[in-house]
Formats: C-alpha cells, structure tokens, sequence
C-alpha cells in the first residue's frame, strides 16, 4: 500500500490561458480579476474567442499538489474528470507531473470534463470564467480509503464544499486520514463560498481540521470582520495552525495564540495566476519535511515568486534549485 506525503482533494479543472487586454474583456462581457462560474454554451463562446491558448491541467489544490510534487513529495490527487478528451488530457498530465490521480476517468460521467477559460492582462491579472462540469460533483464515493488513511498531510480545495456530497467528501477524508494518524487542511478558496456555509465552514475548521490557508479576505470572511488581527485571533482558537498570506505584505502564520510575520520581497507579477496555490504547495512541502513554520513560509514564498513571474499556474523553473540558492534546502 502506498504511503503519500501529501494527497489533494479538489476541482479537477483543465485551465485554458489567454492574454488580453481590458478593451477585450469589456466588449466580452467579462469582469475583470475575479472568478466566475459559467455555463456550458457561455464556456464554448469564449474558448473559441481565445488567442495562443495556453492548456495546462488545473483547478486550485491540483496545481498545490503538482508543485509539491515538483518538489519531491509523494503525492496524490483525488478529484472527478470524465473520460473524454479533456479529462483524457487532465489524468495524464497529472501522470506525467509526478502525481498519483487516483480516480480513473468516469466513463459514463453525467458532465463534461470542468474547464476554465483565464484571460491574462497586461498588468499580470487574471480574469477566470469557470465552467464547473463534472468535478463539481465529487463525493465520498471517490475518496478511496487506502489513499486518504495513507497520508501523512491532506489538503482540501474550499470550492467544493459548495455541495451537500462535497462536504461529506471532506468528512470521509477528514476521518481516514485521522484514523491513519495523518493531519488535514483546507484551503479557504473563496469568501463568497464561506458566506453561503459559513456556520458549516467554521464547524468543518473546528471540528476536523488541523490547519487552515488562506488570504486577508479570506481569513476576514470567517467572521465578516474588516480587522484581520482580529480575524486571526478568532480563527486560531478554533484550528492549531492559521496561515494567512497578505500579497506583498507578507504571511502571517498563527499557531495557537503565537504570531509570526514573514516578510516578501515584491516583485511585479507577470501573472498572478497559482501565486496562493504555489505558495501552499511550498508551505505544506515544509510541513511534510519537518522544518519550522517560518522556513514553511519562507519555501512557501518563494515558490509564489517563481510562479507570478511567467504565465501558468504551476512551476517552470527548478524550485528546488531557488530554495538551494536561498538556503532554505
């Protein structure tokens, strides 16, 4: 049986990459920097208005998991493609990045294969418009046991808990992995998902989770606090370990009523797309390794450093090599 260092449950979405310009964006329609959910016929439109399109397996803890795995942790992802080009496509890119995708390809699935169609502007932003699909519909029937009780850290993607069969996906997990003496996280993913299931959320993070990661608004969303000193605080005496990145203000790492600000070097990003997944995938690579939780964010930071600087949601340049530099491996 195989032991993972780390293991994702998350959206298993194909990330289509375009550059464009505002002008573009408006006479489209879309908003720019921010995540939209999008129909089926809305996603075909705008796929077929991209230019130099950029294909790349996706979706928020997937892109965690492969830059942990880039790294050198065993790892493995559990999420939901059906098996037609596109979730073809997905399963083995995963493969072919080092990471165990552990549910086959539905044959019979009831959606298409997710995919998100992100337009990259000058100014580095990313505008996303999310086509959902079958990944949306993952449950506890795909959460294998031998995968979740084998793992040494878990790392759950805030996006699905937006469904009843997602939440009892992340409960299976949570007690799998318990029961195998690993620990398990959660990835705030998005305020706008807290605010529809906050009381749920914050049960989920008391109850089952050993660490929460997530950004400002994130963390704020929480509690519907403007103070994020605040929000820490309240976050922490409900989970052992908050880690909260603030963009070029730092991270903030809380680990029961102990702070620690970890500073970052700004940079002007060329695409911001994958800088929190990234930063995570650093983070939780410390964890697994047993160094201290500055050095996490420190590898955490870095690993966001490299990804802003190119498109793509995932590394280019050998991570490994970076930290070295830096001292950190």
């Amino acid at each position: 049986m195989t032991t993972y260092q780390l293991v994702g449950i998350g959206n298993a979405i194909v990330d289509v990459i375009s550059q464009a310009d505002d002008s573009f964006l408006d006479h489209m329609g879309i908003e720019k920097s921010i995540m939209q959910l999008v129909e089926r016929d809305r996603a075909e439109l705008l796929y077929g208005a991209m230019t130099n399109r950029l294909q790349t397996p996706g979706g928020s803890v997937a892109n965690t998991i492969a830059g942990a795995g880039a790294l050198g942790l065993k790892t493995a992802f559990i999420g939901r493609v059906r098996d037609d080009p596109l979730g073809r496509f997905y399963a083995d890119a995963m493969a072919d990045q080092s990471v165990d995708f552990v549910n086959p390809p539905v044959a019979e699935g009831e959606l298409p294969t997710s995919r998100s169609m992100i337009f990259v502007s000058p100014d580095g932003e990313r505008s996303m418009n999310t086509y959902l699909g079958i990944s949306s519909e993952l449950s506890s029937d795909d959460v294998p046991a031998e995968v979740a009780g084998q793992a040494q850290l878990m790392f759950l993607e805030g996006y699905l808990f937006d469904k009843d069969k997602g939440k009892d996906a992340f409960l299976q997990a949570a007690k799998e992995c318990h029961k195998g003496g690993g620990k398990i996280g959660i990835a705030i993913s998005d305020p706008f998902c807290v605010d529809r299931h906050r009381s749920d959320f914050l049960s989920l993070i008391e109850h089952q989770m050993d660490f929460v990661i997530g950004n400002e608004a994130e963390i704020q969303s929480l509690f519907q606090t403007d103070h994020l000193d605040d929000a820490l605080m309240m976050t922490a005496a409900l989970c052992p370990l908050v880690v909260c990145t603030r963009s070029g203000d730092g991270v903030t790492v809380m680990e029961g009523t102990s702070r620690t600000d970890i500073p970052v070097e700004r940079i002007t990003p060329v695409d911001a797309t994958g800088a929190g997944d990234q930063f995570a995938a650093g983070f939780l690579y410390g964890l697994a390794t047993g160094r201290d939780l500055e050095t996490c964010a420190r590898i955490g930071n870095i690993c966001a450093r490299e990804v802003i600087a190119h498109i793509g949601p995932r590394p280019e340049a050998d991570v490994s090599a970076l930290l070295k530099d830096a001292g950190l491996l």
